[in-house]
């Protein structure tokens, strides 16, 4: 039972950090906590539902849902933020404006995508089994399709990790956040790299929708509770951290499937803010958070 549990809580903490990892690529980037993250997911994530249904193919369906990912966050930045933020360069709201603005994003996203796709639940053809693993008579509660997804969240934060640890372009996201100016004045083209990191996000956000979707159903707000235990994630680990983006959706898994199994579902969504506050009380800046640096 506690392996079974174990197991449940590791497959739900994959798409916790996987959300958590958009969260946390916008926010490196642009300094910017983007409330529409779970809005530009679940879009992303019809278009690769509509392409399925098309070619009947989800490996097909989920790159070009990863493409169409990435151009919804640039699209994001270019016509949205970048449009805001020359129109609140300064002053007392210039800091919570791109936050206030994110969140009224996330609305016209579910409501465009309600308007085309309406607002009944839709079933996401799985691309693999669900049923658990059997060894001997015993059937674990962990399936193909589980492994998909902890594999495919591995492969992200990869990815994401050589870029930002090892190369021009990932030292170039973080010089961008973090002194604009003085990036600008070394030649880097700041405006551009922004708009790199929101296509990043975005596609880290397409993954979870396209993995995450196929085990349950497709909905316009199908994403929403995702994306508040990504961010819960993001902030537990360190919002500078992907590597914490992934600790903290492997905690806050861990221990919501716990709770569910040994104590109640009722107190399930409460217990991710306890935990929350539990971390933030003995590390301020989350798990993997550092004063100086920014390291993943």
């Amino acid at each position: 039972m506690f392996i079974d549990t174990l197991l449940i809580g590791i497959s739900s903490g994959a798409i916790y950090s996987l959300m958590a990892l958009a969260l946390v690529l916008v926010w490196r980037s642009t300094r910017v906590v983007n409330f529409a993250q779970s809005g530009q997911a679940v879009l992303s994530t019809y278009i690769g539902y509509e392409i399925t249904t098309k070619t009947h193919n989800y490996w097909v369906s989920l790159p070009l849902a990863i493409i169409c990912g990435a151009l919804i966050g640039s699209l994001v930045d270019l016509l949205f933020m970048r449009f805001l933020s020359k129109r609140v360069k300064s002053g007392p709201i210039s800091e919570i404006a791109p936050v206030i603005a994110t969140l009224g994003l996330l609305g016209l996203i579910q409501s465009v995508i309600g308007l085309i796709w309406g607002n009944a639940f839709l079933q996401y053809a799985s691309p693999l089994s669900a049923k658990g693993f059997t060894f001997g008579s015993h059937t674990i509660p962990f399936s193909p399709q589980n492994l998909f997804i902890v594999l495919a969240s591995a492969v992200v934060l990869a990815i994401f990790g050589v870029i930002f640890r090892f190369t021009n372009l990932g030292l170039a996201l973080r010089a961008s956040s973090f002194a604009p100016e003085i990036a600008q004045l070394a030649g880097i083209r700041v405006s551009r790299v922004r708009n790199i990191g929101w296509s990043f996000a975005g596609a880290a956000g397409a993954v979870a929708g396209a993995v995450i979707t196929p085990t349950s159903t497709l909905s316009p707000n199908s994403l929403d509770l995702l994306f508040v235990s990504g961010f819960i994630a993001a902030v537990i680990g360190g919002l500078d951290s992907l590597v914490g983006a992934v600790v903290g959706g492997l905690v806050l898994g861990v221990s919501f499937s716990f709770i569910l199994q040994y104590i109640s579902s009722s107190v399930t969504f409460l217990a991710g803010f306890i935990i929350l506050m539990i971390v933030l009380l003995v590390r301020p800046r989350g798990i993997f958070g550092k004063r100086v640096g920014r390291n993943a």
